[in-house]
């Protein structure tokens, strides 16, 4: 499928949403006590190396010559607070919390044949629903928003931190429906915050109160006229979407939205640039009450995560900007003694490698820039191409163990999995389990169960929880 194929679509895609019935829900039987009551997803969008980050290989400094088959690592290993887990230089502020995680190597994409972040992306973040679908298939925050409802009235259930569509530029259609509540309706739908230093702004209404009251208004008239083709339960939750917003304006709840009231020597742990102010975004709202938010250094074809050339000094830059507002939200959410209850999930949409594009044996059309097979320039070193078959998730919380090391990857190349593979579908069931929602839970939606994995076969590693 082509990139312009994608996105015509998840356009059509967004517009059957409007057209779905009331989904009915198909609960499990089986109740699961919750380890956890929210979640915070720290997304490195892109294609996040994992020998450059959290699953190192040998090292080969840069020198002009260098076979490209050699470069495995373009960083050296460092130690960390568990004696078995060793993580990539660059990352020394995690590696002090790293007692407090499960660190997962052998996480794995699917085989989608052609690469394109967005539709992996989308794969993921449904919980291993392949695009397209017949349906508008809701993002994991809005499934979670949905089935635990919020913990505060007033504070969104979903909220997505520092991912503006626009900024992906040719995908950025797709990447409105990768951030959607689907055929859940609008009221599950994420509360986009592009620029986490401006998030006060969006909660300080610019008119006065009798303006705001008569838009409000005005709004639910518009709502109430029914458009036509979109069912009574979306006009309902347009409706409800409304109320929810006009609620959260005049609660004191905004205030967790206002970063100039943190103390000044928190903030600067957390300023390396929006990621950090997400990273302390993100800890305000869970403190006020938000069941899932999620932080991303954003996707922008070719820049941030998606190293297609110059992979170690972008690298070295991002992780300048990540290392020191991770840890610092780890220790806070510890110290306000929210860890424990709080799902932590450092992840992106699949590995690279500086050989192998997709799969070994079944290798995908190239998406990168081309590279000599010989190192000349500084450009060519660091990892550029997507590899699907295998990744890192790094977990902290949610009843997850500490300081625990799952899955394993070959050490030389291609550095496929070896132990413990974790799909999608079963690391996505991993987290609803986490969060007391069984795997086999489904909305009927135009008469057929679509289930918060595919057909409900997505399994919870259980080896995980403490």
């Amino acid at each position: 499928m082509t990139r312009r194929d994608f996105l015509k679509a998840q356009t059509a895609t967004a517009l059957t949403a409007l057209a779905c019935r009331e989904p009915k829900l198909l609960a499990a039987t089986n109740k699961i006590p919750p380890r956890a009551d929210s979640m915070i997803l720290i997304w490195l969008a892109g294609g996040m190396a994992q020998t450059e980050t959290f699953d190192p290989k040998e090292y080969s400094p840069f020198e002009t010559g260098l076979e490209m088959k050699r470069v495995l690592s373009t960083f050296p290993a460092i130690d960390t607070a568990v004696d078995n887990i060793k993580i990539s230089q660059g990352l020394e502020q995690i590696a002090k919390v790293m007692d407090r995680a499960t660190l997962i190597r052998s996480h794995h994409a699917a085989n989608l044949g052609f690469i394109l972040h967005t539709r992996h992306q989308y794969h993921w973040q449904t919980g291993g629903y392949v695009p397209p679908q017949t349906v508008a298939v809701p993002h994991m925050g809005a499934v979670i928003a949905k089935m635990l409802g919020p913990k505060n009235p007033a504070m969104p259930t979903f909220i997505d931190i520092g991912q503006d569509p626009e900024a992906a530029e040719g995908e950025s259609d797709a990447m409105r429906m990768i951030h959607s509540a689907g055929f859940l309706g609008n009221e599950y739908a994420p509360f986009i915050i592009p620029d986490p230093s401006s998030a006060a702004q969006s909660m300080t209404p610019s008119l006065g109160n009798d303006r705001l009251r008569k838009r409000y208004e005005n709004f639910k008239k518009i709502a109430q006229a029914s458009p036509k083709g979109i069912d009574g339960y979306q006009q309902e939750s347009l409706l409800r979407s409304i109320e929810n917003a006009h609620r959260m304006l005049n609660s004191p709840s905004t205030k967790a939205f206002d970063l100039s009231l943190e103390p000044k020597n928190i903030y600067d742990m957390y300023n390396t640039g929006r990621f950090g102010l997400g990273c302390l975004l993100a800890r305000r709202l869970v403190e006020a009450g938000a069941r899932f938010i999620e932080v991303t250094t954003e996707y922008r074809p070719f820049k941030n995560w998606d190293t297609h050339e110059n992979g170690h000094t972008t690298t070295k830059s991002l992780k300048q900007l990540i290392d020191a507002p991770i840890a610092r939200l780890i220790l806070d959410l510890e110290e306000r003694q929210l860890l424990d209850r709080t799902l932590v999930v450092i992840a992106s949409e699949f590995g690279r490698d500086a050989i192998t594009e997709g799969q070994p044996g079944k290798e995908a059309p190239d998406q990168g820039i081309d590279m000599p097979d010989t190192i000349t320039e500084m450009r060519h070193y660091g990892m550029h191409r997507h590899f699907t078959s295998a990744s890192s998730a790094v977990v902290f919380g949610g009843g997850f163990k500490k300081g625990f090391l799952y899955g394993k990857t070959a050490d030389e190349r291609p550095c496929v999995i070896t132990e413990n593979p974790v799909s999608v579908d079963d690391l996505i069931a991993t987290f609803y389990y986490a969060l007391g929602i069984p795997p086999k839970t489904a909305n009927f939606v135009e008469n057929r169960p679509l289930y918060i994995t595919p057909d409900g076969n997505g399994k919870p590693i259980l080896e995980l929880f403490s």
